[in-house]
C-alpha cells in the first residue's frame, strides 16, 4: 500500500494559502486540540481511544481531531451502481472526506470474482488519494432482516474474510432474505445472523484481521430490522456490532419535481410486508428530517437501546449508486458477460443527460464525524467503535466537540461514546462548542445553525421485552437559541445527577422545517417531521445529531 500522508488541512507542510475556507476552519480545530503536525502523524489508534476507560469518578478524555467521513459507498462492483472507483474518490476528495468505505452488495458473481478484482482497485484508489483512507468492505444482506455495512482494516486478509462471510453468511446468498424460498424460515435465519456476527468477532480475536465492525443499514426501509434482532446483533459481540444508520442515504430521492410525486428522503417509500415486524407503527416506515423514525423519534428505538446503559451508535452516508442529475449512464455489456460471471459492471458511459439517481456524491451532502488522536485506518475504527460520532446534512457545521465535567474537575470531561461516573446530586455541567459553517455547502448556501437541543434519558438496564421501542423517560430537556451566532463559541449547560444514571445526547438544525414529535410535544415539542411526498428538498431541511454520553450515578 502506498504510503498514507496527511490530508492536506492536516499537513504543516500545505501552505493554509493553499486550503479553501473548510480546510482553514478544520486546521483551526486541528491546531485548538493540539494535534497539529508531529502530534497528528500516523500511526494507530492509541489506548484511549481502544479501550473502555475505568470505572472511576470524574475523566479526562483525550483532545481530538474529527475526521469526516462514509461508510455506505458502492462502484461498479455493485450490481445496481453506475461509477468506478476513481470516480468516487475523486469525488470524496472534492467534497472533504478523509476516509471512506466501498461497500458492494453481496452476491456470487461479486463473491466469486468481484471482490479480488475490486480490491486491485482498492489498492490503486489508495496510491491515486493518498490523503484518503479508503476500505474494503460488503453490504451484507442480513438473514432475516435488512443490509448491513462490513468492513476490515487494511491487510494481508481483509478480502478473505469478507468472501468468506459472503458465501458462509450471506442472506441473499443462502435464501435466507425477503422474496426468498427460506425466508419464513425465521428462528433459523435470525440464529444465523447472530452466528455471522459472532464469527467476525472471533476473526478479531484471533488475529486474522487487525479490525473489523459492522453497522445496521437504512434499518426502518422495510420494517424488517425487529428490536429484538438488532438487540441481539449488538449483545451478539458490542465491540463489532455498533450501530445503525442514523439517516440513509438517497437524501436526493424527493427533490421537488425530480423523481416522483409519492418519492420520500433515502427511498422510505415501502409499505408493511409479510416480512416486516408487526409491531412498527405505519408512520415507521418514513424519514423525519430525512433521518431514520428509528433515530429521529426522541423516545423512540434508539433510546430505547440507550436506556438499557449500552452504547449504539448513529452514523450517516450517501449509499452513492447514482447521483442526482449526473449525466453518466451505465455501460453495455460485451457479448457473453454479465455480473454473473465477471463481478462487475462495464465502467460508465458520459451523454448530455441527466439520468436517474436518488444519491448525492460521497461527502456532498452527509457525513460521519469520528473523533480521533492519530490519523490512520485503525484509529477511525477504534473511534467509531468508542462512539465518538456526531453527524450532519448539508454541511451544517464545521465543527462540534462534547463534553461533560464536574464541576468540581478541572480536566477535559467525558465527551461522545464515554461514560462520566458521579455521586447522587453532584452538579456537573455539559459542555457544547460549535463551530459554524465557514463555507457556502455544495448547494451555494451558507448553513446557519439555529438551535441546539439537549435530549436526556434515565438509563434502567437491560429490558425484559427485547421488542420494546420506547424509551417513556427520554425527552427533550432543553433548546438552546443559537440563531446568528458564527465562529467558535461554547454553550455550557448544567445538569445534576438524580438517584439514576442517565445519558444526554444532542440534535440540533437550520430551523427551517419543526413540528411536533412523534411521541408528543411533552417529549419533543419541535422535533424533525415527514415531508409531503415527492416534496423533499434536502439542503432546506438539514440536522445534526450527536452520539450519547453516559453518566453513571452511584449512591
Amino acid at each position: 500500500m502506498t504510503e498514507q500522508q496527511l490530508p492536506s488541512w492536516a499537513d504543516p507542510s500545505v501552505s493554509p494559502t493553499d486550503l479553501d475556507a473548510q480546510g482553514v476552519s478544520r486546521r483551526g480545530l486541528l491546531r485548538r486540540a493540539g494535534l497539529f503536525g508531529a502530534a497528528f502523524a500516523l500511526g494507530s489508534a492509541t489506548p484511549a481511544l481502544a479501550a473502555s476507560p475505568r470505572p472511576r469518578f470524574g475523566g479526562d478524555d483525550p483532545r481530538l481531531a474529527y475526521l469526516v467521513g462514509d461508510h455506505h459507498v458502492h462502484s461498479v462492483y455493485s450490481h445496481d451502481a453506475k461509477y468506478t472507483f476513481s470516480q468516487q474518490a475523486k469525488a470524496a476528495a472534492k467534497y472533504g472526506l478523509d476516509w471512506m468505505v466501498f461497500n458492494e452488495h453481496s452476491n456470487f458473481g461479486h463473491a466469486n470474482y468481484g471482490a479480488k478484482l475490486e480490491h486491485a482497485e482498492i489498492v490503486k484508489a489508495r496510491s491515486e488519494n493518498p490523503r484518503q483512507l479508503i476500505f474494503q468492505g460488503l453490504e451484507w444482506y442480513i438473514p432475516a432482516a435488512e443490509h448491513c455495512t462490513v468492513f476490515a482494516a487494511p491487510g494481508p486478509h481483509e478480502t478473505d474474510l469478507l468472501t468468506q462471510f459472503e458465501l458462509a453468511y450471506d442472506g441473499k446468498l443462502l435464501g435466507y432474505t425477503e422474496g426468498s424460498a427460506g425466508a419464513a424460515d425465521t428462528a433459523r435465519n435470525e440464529a444465523h445472523a447472530v452466528k455471522a456476527i459472532k464469527w467476525l468477532a472471533e476473526q478479531r480475536r484471533s488475529g486474522y484481521v487487525d479490525d473489523v465492525l459492522v453497522l445496521a443499514n437504512h434499518p426502518l426501509r422495510l420494517g424488517i430490522d425487529s428490536p429484538h434482532e438488532m438487540r441481539n446483533w449488538r449483545d451478539a459481540a458490542p465491540e463489532i456490532m455498533i450501530g445503525m444508520e442514523g439517516a440513509p442515504g438517497a437524501q436526493g430521492a424527493a427533490i421537488p419535481g425530480w423523481r416522483s410525486s409519492t418519492s420520500i428522503r433515502g427511498e422510505y417509500e415501502n409499505k408493511p410486508s409479510a416480512q416486516s415486524w408487526s409491531g412498527y407503527p405505519a408512520d415507521a416506515y418514513l424519514t423525519y428530517g430525512g433521518f431514520d423514525w428509528a433515530t429521529a423519534t426522541v423516545g423512540g428505538l434508539w433510546d430505547s437501546m440507550l436506556a438499557e446503559g449500552s452504547l449504539f451508535s448513529v452514523t450517516t452516508n450517501s449509499d452513492n449508486h447514482r447521483t442526482v442529475f449526473d449525466t453518466w449512464k451505465n455501460g453495455d455489456w460485451p457479448a457473453g458477460q454479465n455480473f454473473d460471471n465477471t463481478g462487475k459492471l462495464p465502467d460508465p458511459v458520459s451523454t448530455d443527460t441527466p439520468q436517474p439517481g436518488s444519491d448525492f456524491w460521497p461527502g456532498e451532502f452527509s457525513r460521519t464525524h469520528v473523533g480521533v488522536t492519530r490519523y490512520g485506518y485503525r484509529a477511525v475504527m477504534a473511534g467509531l467503535r468508542a462512539g465518538r460520532v456526531w453527524v450532519d446534512h448539508g454541511h451544517l457545521l464545521d465543527g462540534l466537540d462534547v463534553r461533560v465535567k464536574r464541576d468540581c474537575d478541572s480536566g477535559r470531561g467525558v465527551t461522545l461514546g464515554g461514560r462520566l461516573r458521579v455521586r447522587k446530586g453532584e452538579r456537573i455541567t455539559l459542555y457544547v462548542t460549535v463551530t459554524s459553517a465557514s463555507r457556502p455547502n455544495p448547494q451555494g448556501i451558507l448553513p446557519e445553525l439555529a438551535h441546539v437541543d439537549v435530549i436526556r434519558g434515565a438509563v434502567r438496564g437491560p429490558v425484559s421485552d427485547r421488542d420494546g421501542w420506547q424509551a417513556p423517560d427520554t425527552r427533550v430537556v432543553q433548546t438552546r437559541d443559537v440563531s446568528g451566532r458564527k465562529g467558535t463559541y461554547t454553550l455550557r449547560i448544567p445538569l445534576t445527577a438524580g438517584d439514576e444514571s442517565f445519558y444526554v445526547r444532542l440534535r440540533g438544525s437550520d430551523g427551517k422545517r419543526h413540528g411536533t414529535g412523534y411521541l408528543g410535544a411533552s417529549v419533543d415539542p419541535h422535533g424533525p417531521i415527514p415531508h409531503d411526498p415527492g416534496n423533499g428538498d434536502p439542503w432546506a431541511d438539514t440536522w445534526f445529531y450527536s452520539n450519547p454520553v453516559f453518566v453513571d450515578v452511584t449512591g
